[in-house]
């Protein structure tokens, strides 16, 4: 066990410990984990240094191999994927203030979470101020904010130029997992600006209850990674990776589709439900179909997130098409019958980037999408 100063707070009925913890003690304690999904997207969470960088690349005084080993990617994790650049210009900052010694290096309390209850011995008669205790160890602790600002002090103390720094910490043992996540975003979606794209990955798993947004995040997660998707690689999950479309956006139309169906209720809402994964993946790889020299040419503008919302939004049009016309809904070919009409009325030109695109895109995104989805309902056949 480590003993730290502390001093103990009571704020709602929540208990928290404004402690003093020593660098290297920080260091051992805290584990740092961000974010991923088992497959395609683990990478992202793992590795501070991925993605691609312009220029020559300038001198770096922090060791990324040995940081990447600190750093574990969870699918129980909360925190986004680690910022290179910050750590980057959080080091430079700790070794001006060691130089020059004007400046604190972090003045501010980082929030730490510890997964078992802590002890705690008053040592004042207003029994506020006392002693916590705090198992010795590796990976007690886990950042709830201020990751980054840690993992740069690790990077200074594996060079020996923080042995003596104290860093202020408040420590909380007394939350449940759907507090800790919803404490995260609070502080991070008001102050931060967390990517709306990282709140919908939360969201539905262990934030709230969404059964909805859940299911569209997992339909999103498939159009994305599955290797035989149309849009394999073209979504940013959690806000980041090669894809150039947001993930939240399409979230809330998959959810909107969810709402509609579950207010019809009926065993084939929820026969829908459980597979909608597999609709999505035909219905995109027919739209693929319908509009081919579009989908693979690069001066159209039909993978964007407009055009992807549009075409979100009249599946459940699509859906009773294919019902009237005596189809199952999960059949590919149904699905290609009812949207054949869109390669001849809309077209692949609807899509130039250059043309009839820009023009409709004058009228604002949320014009442009309903726009686009009252000439695809306009055209369905059924």
């Amino acid at each position: 066990m480590i003993s730290v100063p502390a001093i103990r707070l009571h704020q709602f009925g929540v208990v928290l410990y404004q402690a003093i913890l020593g660098a290297r003690d920080v260091d051992r304690l805290v584990r740092f984990e961000v974010l991923s999904y088992e497959g395609g997207d683990a990478a992202h969470g793992a590795r501070p240094g991925s993605g691609k960088r312009k220029g020559k690349a300038k001198p770096s005084r922090v060791n990324w191999e040995l940081l990447e080993k600190r750093i574990a990617a969870s699918a129980e994790a909360y925190q986004r994927p680690v910022i290179r650049k910050k750590i980057s210009d959080l080091v430079e900052y700790y070794l001006q203030c060691s130089e020059i010694g004007n400046l604190p290096a972090i003045p501010g309390a980082v929030l730490l979470v510890a997964d078992r209850r802590l002890e705690f011995t008053p040592t004042s008669s207003h029994r506020v101020l006392g002693v916590l205790e705090i198992p010795g160890e590796e990976g007690a602790l886990r950042a709830l904010d201020g990751q980054h600002r840690l993992l740069a002090l690790h990077q200074m103390i594996t060079a020996g130029q923080a042995e003596e720094v104290q860093v202020p910490a408040v420590v909380f043992d007394r939350l449940t997992p759907d507090q800790v996540v919803e404490l995260f975003v609070t502080i991070n979606a008001k102050h931060t600006k967390l990517n709306p794209s990282h709140l919908i990955s939360l969201a539905g798993r262990r934030l709230y209850p969404d059964p909805e947004l859940a299911a569209s995040h997992d339909i999103i997660r498939a159009l994305n990674e599955h290797g035989d998707s149309p849009l394999h690689g073209e979504i940013k999950i959690f806000g980041v990776g090669h894809g150039r479309v947001a993930q939240a956006p399409l979230a809330e139309e998959l959810k909107g589709i969810f709402t509609a169906l579950d207010a019809l209720g009926g065993r084939q809402s929820d026969r829908f439900r459980d597979t909608a994964q597999r609709f999505f993946l035909n219905y995109f790889k027919q739209i693929a179909r319908v509009f081919p020299r579009a989908w693979v040419g690069r001066k159209y503008s039909i993978k964007t997130g407009t055009a992807l919302r549009a075409f979100l939004r009249v599946v459940p049009d699509v859906l009773n098409a294919i019902r009237r016309n005596g189809g199952d809904v999960l059949d590919a070919h149904a699905i290609g019958r009812v949207i054949a009409p869109w390669g001849e009325l809309v077209g692949d030109s609807r899509f130039e980037t250059e043309s009839e695109w820009r023009q409709k895109q004058a009228g604002g995104t949320r014009g442009t999408v309903e726009m686009l989805a009252r000439e695809l309902r306009a055209a369905l056949r059924g």
